[in-house]
């Protein structure tokens, strides 16, 4: 039996080990600079406390300790740091100024190259609110990537209070639902999709439906925040949102920083958590985030009135990725360097004097490599090459690839050609910024994706068939045995239709052939997409239930999103030659 570590983990050996030491080390320091003082919390938490606090990241890792009482192995380290402070509240000194290191574990999805294990390093600020404290906080991020030596690390905000002052508007508790989730899954076709749907039936108003539709769409500099007051105020809401981060803008100004600043709405997770400003450090030409936090005020509720929160996070893994080779003396020799010149000038703790930035002038910056798109190959293929020329680019070598699997479109684009149901991967891992594929890919994918735009082409719906001549034998069977057997390509989206309607089905993956499941007695249905119906009618086979519509979409890593504008610009192309066509 080789000794392999479980999938999702891995042994760290001295070499690296070091790099993280060092890093470490270098963070720790620059939140003990500002009076941030350790704490250490269990590597095991009541689930139930815990929920109490706040959503919990997904954990695959749950047992029952010997009182019955249900556990979990942390997923991230603030909530237990709130169950702390709620539990200690009477005998603690606010403003509490808090940091920590540890290694939590969370859920992620087989075969897609993530690591299930990684260390957090952050800090907490709790009992101090305002734009003051907000900017101490993300201040002390930009200190600790300074510290680092990051390459042109840029700061990305958002906040949930814009779109949280509209949904207060909606009058159909689960209209302001379904926006809500579909703002976490970061799938804005299907936002305007039900907002649309929502307007045209007279539940919302035009305004209102505008600002639900927009919002999650608008990024860039400071003028982002004029968009999205100019939203709202449309949809009758005279208070600004934006209070917060125009003082964020001003604080970063007057550290000399504010080119590091940048402003994104579709960071707005978790609305059941965070409360006001939301954040995430990036390096360049990393997609993944290298740190994230926000505002969490509403958290805090036991013992009297909500405590003011706000923190964030470092993954030392990213760190790791986003730094060069050699980036533990680089790390060392940066943090020796920033100590001396900090005992030069008399640097005090919680400074809000101007700093020097390290890194790419104007922070993180699109690749000077093309922007990389994945075409899928197949029945998507001609349909997508005909919009991509539509929107202005060069497809001419695309449309006969031969044999080529990366395939030039001028200077500034490549072509990835892949199948679609890959294509997700392509974009989440960083083979390609961003991509074309149906809906049903990124669905099974889940990976998080930024959905942008509805290309309306490669039209589709997925269906449920059984035999015509067998008509009800699989309601008979499910009184029998209490499950319904099906056969399908996609068990995400089957998974998720039977869940829906209360049915326990015992799913089937097949890749190919899926209507010979019922026909040769090993199912009693199959999932499967139809056009036309005419394999269906080929094999016998009756609809049974209709479940959801599918087209191709565009989609791109929402870290792409923020860093590269080609991205959003493409978008935009796009869905105007959509509107055209």
């Amino acid at each position: 039996m080789i000794a392999a570590t479980p999938w999702g983990f891995r042994d760290i050996l001295p070499e690296e080990a070091l790099v993280r030491e060092r890093i470490a080390r270098t963070v720790q320091d620059c939140f003990q600079d500002h009076s941030y003082l350790p704490i250490e919390t269990p590597v095991l938490e009541n689930r139930g406390v815990l929920e109490a606090g706040g959503r919990i990241a997904d954990t695959p890792f749950q047992l029952f300790d010997d009182d019955g009482r249900l556990m979990v192995v942390r997923s991230e380290l603030t909530l237990p740091i709130i169950r702390m402070v709620s539990a200690r509240r009477g005998a603690l000194s606010f403003p509490l100024r808090v940091r920590y290191q540890g290694t939590v574990v969370r859920e992620q999805p087989r075969l897609a190259g993530r690591e299930r294990q990684f260390t957090q390093l952050g800090v907490e600020l709790i009992g101090a609110g305002g734009a003051q404290a907000d900017a101490e906080v993300v201040g002390l991020a930009a200190d600790a990537a300074e510290a680092l030596a990051l390459p042109g690390w840029l700061v990305v905000c958002g906040s949930v209070r814009p779109l949280r002052a509209v949904l207060d508007r909606v009058p159909d508790p689960a209209l302001a639902a379904a926006v809500i989730d579909y703002v976490h899954e970061n799938n804005l076709v299907d936002l305007d999709t039900a907002v649309s749907a929502a307007e045209q039936a007279g539940a919302v108003t035009p305004e209102i439906a505008a600002a639900l539709r927009g919002i999650p769409r608008v990024h860039g500099g400071a003028d982002a925040l004029d968009q999205v007051d100019t939203l709202i105020a449309a949809a009758g809401i005279l208070a600004s949102a934006t209070e917060d981060l125009r003082a964020l803008t001003a604080a970063f100004a007057e550290r000399g920083q504010a080119d590091r600043l940048r402003f994104d709405f579709s960071i707005m997770n978790s609305f059941d958590y965070y409360t006001g400003l939301l954040f995430k450090v990036y390096a360049a030409d990393q997609t993944e985030c290298v740190c994230s936090g926000g505002r969490y005020d509403s958290s805090f509720d036991a013992g009297g009135e909500p405590l003011p929160a706000a923190g964030f996070a470092f993954s030392l893994e990213r760190i790791e990725t986003a730094l060069p080779d050699d980036a533990g003396a680089a790390v060392a020799a940066t943090a020796a360097s920033s100590a001396l010149a900090s005992a030069a000038a008399g640097k005090k703790s919680h400074s809000d004097g101007t700093r020097a930035s390290s890194g790419t002038p104007g922070g993180a910056s699109c690749s000077s490599r093309p922007l990389r798109i994945a075409v899928p190959k197949g029945s998507l293929f001609s349909d997508a090459v005909d919009l991509l020329e539509a929107a202005g680019l060069d497809v001419g070598k695309l449309r006969n690839p031969g044999r080529h699997l990366i395939v030039p479109g001028g200077e500034d684009v490549a072509f990835v050609i892949v199948r679609a149901s890959d294509a997700p991967a392509f974009v989440s891992c960083g083979g390609a910024d961003c991509g074309i594929c149906g809906r049903d890919s990124l669905i099974e994918a889940d990976l998080g994706l930024l959905q942008l735009e509805d290309l309306q082409f490669g039209g589709c719906r997925f269906i449920e068939a059984e035999p015509a001549d067998r008509a009800g034998e699989a309601e008979r069977a499910y009184a029998r045995r209490g499950t319904l057997r099906v056969a399908t390509k996609y068990p995400k989206i089957a998974q998720a239709y039977y869940e829906s309607r209360g049915i326990q089905a015992d799913i089937v993956q097949l890749h190919g052939n899926i209507e010979l499941g019922p026909i040769v007695g090993m199912t009693d249905r199959i999932v499967d997409i139809t056009a036309t119906g005419t394999t269906l009618r080929e094999n016998n086979l009756v609809i049974t239930g209709d479940i959801l519509e599918c087209t191709a979409r565009f989609f791109v890593h929402p870290g792409r999103a923020r860093l590269d504008p080609r991205v959003r610009e493409l978008g935009e192309k796009l869905a105007a030659a959509v509107r055209k066509r």
